[in-house]
């Protein structure tokens, strides 16, 4: 009995953090930072060869033999940029949708060169195309909804309206992604 009413308060909690709204900012932020991680970790591989990654290198003769892009080395580097640092961007919600739509396009472009061929699952070089399409949901998710209210791009609006640079010169005049239909005083 005292096992149901903590797993019942348990669920009243959450109910209720649902209905917040912060519960949206939490969620963006979860997914921000997961795609932030996966992103530079296979970014900053294919730029500097970090993480025991491929570096430059042997990342082209991958894109060059496997993905079939030529130049390798231009699309290897532009890749590597996209992943490393449009995954900080993302994480710190810096340009946030515009690096979350950069890197939906990364994982199309990796889903039509490689992995779209093996299947959603394979063991063929490249693997599948399952990681990809996850990851590029993911990343579609952010660049519709935004970054949230937990992100530098936040903050830096609300120092502007506060240091009276903006446009109109108020807080209130802020139009903020969590009200998408609410629109600022002329």
């Amino acid at each position: 009995m005292i096992r149901l009413l903590r797993v019942e308060t348990v669920y009243q909690k959450s109910r209720e953090l649902q209905e917040t709204r912060w519960a949206r900012d939490a969620a963006l932020l979860a997914a921000r930072v997961a795609l932030a991680w996966i992103f530079i970790y296979h970014g900053a591989g294919t730029l500097f060869g970090a993480f025991g990654g491929p570096g430059v290198h042997r990342a082209s003769v991958f894109y060059a033999t496997v993905a079939h892009l030529h130049p390798a080395t231009f699309f290897t580097v532009l890749g590597g940029i996209i992943e490393c640092f449009g995954g900080a961007a993302v994480g710190l919600g810096v340009f946030g949708r515009l690096a979350a739509a950069s890197l939906v396009g990364d994982m199309a472009v990796a889903m039509a060169t490689v992995t779209f061929a093996n299947g959603i699952v394979s063991t063929a070089p490249g693997n599948g195309y399952e990681l990809n399409l996850a990851l590029a949901a993911l990343a579609f998710v952010v660049a519709v909804l935004g970054t949230g209210r937990l992100s530098v791009d936040t903050a830096i609006e609300h120092l502007w309206a506060r240091s009276g640079t903006s446009h109109s010169g108020g807080v209130n005049d802020i139009v903020h992604d969590d009200q998408p239909d609410r629109i600022p005083a002329p």
